[in-house]
């Protein structure tokens, strides 16, 4: 084999395994953030519910200053303001703090993927252990179980099952209705 016909070592050689499964001990998770690039954006937010028997126990909800002004477009998403943020700690005061509250658990979100890889790099960049748990993602269940929908949004999902999000993208909210819907279609996985 060529040297160009080698494989490429992952990029997040330590990051877990999506899973496939139906569980009752996860924790939710979810983050707001800047932008799509882990490398360029930064987290504004991190929410995180731990589930046990498939009930809410514990909860944590923080916001993060990034040091500089949101993108309008995100504070219209979002409902995040500057103002919001200004007083809040940065990253590298809350993210140990937010991953020990995830500790070991099998973490479960809706494009979770999205979630891990920023957690995984902004780790990194932090000099902390890269995020290694293994995660469940609601979308990728509901493109297996319900091909027909047109769109597998947070949004879509709720609306399908009748879940009735006290808002949305905002980190403890999103985890709260990707939880309801997995509950919903855990049965079938």
């Amino acid at each position: 084999m060529s040297p160009l016909a080698q494989k490429a070592p992952p990029a997040r050689p330590y990051k877990g395994q999506s899973l496939l499964l139906a569980l009752d001990d996860y924790v939710a998770v979810d983050i707001e953030t800047t932008g799509l690039s882990p490398r360029y954006s930064a987290i504004i937010e991190v929410g995180a519910v731990r589930f046990r028997a498939g009930r809410p126990r514990d909860e944590v909800s923080l916001l993060i200053n990034p040091g500089f002004g949101l993108p309008p477009a995100i504070t219209e998403l979002t409902g995040i303001t500057d103002d919001m943020l200004w007083t809040a700690p940065p990253l590298a005061d809350v993210l140990p703090y937010f991953l020990d509250f995830v500790s070991t658990d099998v973490i479960l979100g809706h494009n979770v993927n999205f979630d891990v890889n920023f957690l995984y790099d902004k780790a990194l960049s932090l000099g902390l252990a890269p995020v290694s748990n293994d995660f469940v993602d609601t979308m990728r269940i509901s493109r297996r179980l319900h091909p027909e929908m047109e769109h597998h949004r947070l949004s879509d999902l709720a609306e399908r099952f009748g879940v009735v999000p006290d808002t949305a993208h905002r980190a403890l909210a999103d985890c709260y209705t990707a939880a309801a819907c997995y509950e919903i279609m855990k049965p079938y996985i």
